[in-house]
């Protein structure tokens, strides 16, 4: 059986005060939510510190890229604030994926346990058009495979990918690897602004790790019902 509450990752994004409250409304059922820009810049470390307090894990999806000075230092600081899993960014390069995990590394004394990093490929919102408007001629997923295994090479523990480059991504890292994939859908909820989806149960069937949810559980009238009625469709299928 699939622990299917330790792999969601619930989606905060959203103020303080309505993330507190469906953390407070998923409390006891789910393991995992997400702090990304947007609560993160209007709260800082507290809204982690917040999260623990209601027993989740905190994945800081931050999406760190810059220089390998100033990761290293935002990677130090996003672990010592308490992130589980901080994202950065592949296409920063091997070396500032190798000086974020030298960031996390200097915290790790302070705390339990490392902070895990997952490094984005191509973002979920994003399909062949557009990575040619940026310059990027590879098919798509090849850019993925390309980013991800610099990525990993370098001291990444896992990466960040569509559910539909899942299965290629267990087959090219192996089976320690991290494989968060947003852009998961139920079979009845809406895309939104996603345009590589794909089921939980399917995501993970495919080889993810952890499955990034959002709208389908934060705006829906009973977030805690709906959070249980994923995971119920992913027990049933698996």
């Amino acid at each position: 059986m699939v622990d299917a509450r330790g792999r969601i990752i619930t989606a905060l994004d959203c103020g303080r005060e309505e993330a507190l409250a469906l953390a407070d409304s998923l409390g006891g059922a789910a393991s995992w939510v997400k702090v990304g820009m947007t609560l993160y810049y209007a709260c800082g470390p507290e809204i982690v510190a917040a999260m623990h307090e209601r027993g989740l894990k905190v994945f800081l999806d931050l999406k760190l890229h810059d220089i390998p000075h100033q990761v290293r230092g935002a990677a130090e600081s996003a672990s010592r604030a308490g992130a589980d899993l901080l994202s950065v960014h592949a296409l920063g390069t091997s070396a500032m994926v190798a000086a974020a995990r030298e960031g996390v590394e200097a915290a790790a004394a302070d705390r339990d346990e490392r902070t895990k990093i997952v490094a984005i490929t191509v973002l979920t919102s994003m399909d062949q058009e557009a990575l040619g408007e940026i310059g990027v001629t590879l098919p798509l997923e090849e850019e993925v495979s390309r980013l991800a295994s610099v990525a990993y090479g370098a001291g990444a523990d896992g990466i960040v990918c569509s559910p539909m480059e899942a299965a290629r991504m267990r087959s090219l890292l192996g089976d320690d690897a991290l494989i968060v994939t947003p852009g998961v859908r139920p079979a009845d909820a809406s895309l939104g602004d996603q345009k590589r989806v794909a089921t939980p149960a399917k995501a993970l069937s495919d080889g993810a790790s952890h499955l990034v949810i959002g709208r389908p559980i934060t705006a829906a009238p009973n977030p805690r019902e709906a959070f249980d009625a994923i995971v119920s469709e992913i027990d049933s299928a698996l």
